[in-house]
This record gives structure tokens, sequence and C-alpha cells, in this order.
């Protein structure tokens, strides 16, 4: 397939899964351009997640196509999609838990450098400038040496995204990037991540019920309903769509 849009990054066509008599994902056209900020929201069950596990490789689809710049992933597994420059973040942060916040960023850059070795030390194997950069970055240079463990949910998401990042993606999907996190800590998390992301000009596409944080952080929001997208355009479009305020915020 060849980009009639050479700003189009990602685009589906006709995406289906059904879950026995359930539509998951109902025949879905969507496409991403680069530098979008896209927030998906929806009920639980809308098929919001089911989507994301499709275009990165972690379900397969009934039918229909995956396009990432131009490119069929379709039936690609999710390392292959990832080395193709698609990061991901988890509702429940990917970390690991035994190492410290140094630590696993190096296991990210020796894994995007492909240095990995039991002969060799982890910080010898990692590009130590990449690392103290992202550090910096999503604003953990003061927990570098604190256990991933250790830390409260926030971070936890921070370091999620920054592990991402380290692989150098051009388009970064987080599943709900501030559940979990405290109501006072949540728009300080969202800041600092989502100028991470444009300082790296990277793409980003995020789940999330939190309709103030879609307000600020979003360029355009799509709406799920039943595996479908219900709404697509800017917040103020799609929260001002009937069947959204109804179906979506349940209001009456």
């Amino acid at each position: 397939m060849s980009l009639a849009n050479p700003n189009e990054l990602l685009r589906t066509e006709k995406l289906t899964l059904h879950f026995g008599g359930i539509a998951a994902a109902d025949g879905i056209d969507f496409s991403l351009a680069r530098g979008e900020h896209l927030a998906v929201i929806g009920a639980n069950g809308a098929g919001k997640t089911t989507f994301i596990n499709i275009c990165t490789g972690y379900m397969k689809a009934d039918s229909g196509t995956v396009w990432l710049e131009g490119a069929d992933i379709t039936r690609k597994g999710p390392r292959q999609i990832a080395r193709l420059g698609v990061g991901r973040s988890f509702q429940l942060p990917q970390l690991f838990l035994d190492h410290t916040v140094r630590e696993c960023l190096e296991l990210a850059s020796a894994s995007r450098r492909a240095r990995l070795s039991r002969w060799q030390s982890l910080s010898s194997c990692a590009d130590q400038r990449a690392v103290d950069a992202m550090l910096e970055l999503v604003e953990l240079a003061p927990h570098a040496n604190d256990l991933a463990t250790v830390l409260p949910e926030g971070r936890r998401k921070l370091l999620d995204v920054g592990i991402a990042l380290m692989l150098e993606p051009k388009l970064v999907i987080m599943d709900e990037p501030t559940s979990g996190v405290s109501s006072e800590d949540k728009h300080g998390v969202m800041q600092t991540l989502m100028r991470a992301l444009e300082q790296r000009r990277v793409t980003s596409w995020f789940v999330e019920h939190d309709v103030e944080i879609v307000r600020r952080y979003a360029t355009r929001v799509a709406a799920w309903i039943d595996g479908r997208i219900a709404a697509d355009g800017t917040p103020a479009q799609v929260f001002a769509d009937p069947r959204v305020r109804r179906d979506v915020l349940g209001e009456h």
C-alpha cells in the first residue's frame, strides 16, 4: 500500500474481531497522523484496549488490515511491531521491579542497540548519555538509584513511558496513563509525559477516562461505543456529541 497522505502514520481498514457473538472491533476504519495526540474514550468493554492489542500485535483480528507507514503489519507480533517504531505502555506498568530506575532504562537502551550480553555489565551495554537524558526528560533523575518496585504509581507511569521512549519510537500508545495516580498528581504526570513526547517528536495515542485530562492534553478524541468509533474530532466536538454525552459520559 502506498500512502496517499505522507503525513499518515497508522491506518486500519475494516478491522473486525468477535468474541463469540460480541463484536469487540466492528469493521473499524481509522487513521492517525504524525504529530497527533489522540485520546480514546469509552465505557469499559467498549473495545478500546482490544483495538490497541490488535494494532500492537497482542491479538489477531478476524479480518481487516493494519498499516504502519504504508507497510502491512496485521500479522506481525509485538516485538516486530515495536522494532518498527510502535512503543507501548500499559495500564499496569511493565517494569523490571528488581532493578533500579537507571537499570530499567539501561535494559531498554541495550535492547535498542542489540548489545545485551552475559559477558558485559549492563551499564557498559547501554548508551549512558541517552539514559541520563531520559532520566531528565521524564523527571526521574532524583530517583535513578531507587528500585522500580518502591516508586509511587505516578513515577512508575513515567518510567514505563521512558522505557518505551528509549526504543526511539515513532508512536507511543498509552493505556490509561493516569489510572491509579492520585488526583493531585495526575496533571503533573500527564504534563511531563506530553512534554517528553513533544520534545522527542513522538505521536501519541492514549486511552483515558478523566475528561479534564482529555480536554487539556488531546489534540483529537475518538469515542468508542460497542466496538465502533462513534465520534471522532476535536475534544470540543466529541464532548458535545449527544451519544457520547449519554453513553460515554453517563449524562441524561
